[in-house]
């Protein structure tokens, strides 16, 4: 069984990737969506990190997962704004 809030917290604790979540059986459309969503911020904040000189363990790509997302239909966020967290 797939823990919904621990997997929101760190989708990296309990998928090996984002194609995991994917075929998730027990997750509805929405979850699948929030996880990714999710999994989509953390590889942005490590993107930061990297920039900044602090390197961290990156092992899954924001195209990965961008590309999770895309598969569910989700509308991509606007990332016109000038961070890559999409904040003004």
């Amino acid at each position: 069984m797939i823990d919904f809030e621990k997997a929101l917290l760190d989708p990296a604790l309990v998928f090996k990737n984002p194609a995991d979540v994917l075929h998730s059986t027990e997750l509805s459309r929405s979850q699948k969506i929030q996880i990714l969503q999710r999994w989509e911020y953390d590889v942005r904040e490590l993107q930061v990190a990297e920039e900044e000189s602090m390197r961290g363990p990156q092992t899954i790509t924001l195209d990965v997962v961008l590309n999770a997302l895309r598969a569910l239909g989700a509308e991509p966020k606007d990332r016109s704004a000038p961070t890559k967290h999409g904040g003004r």
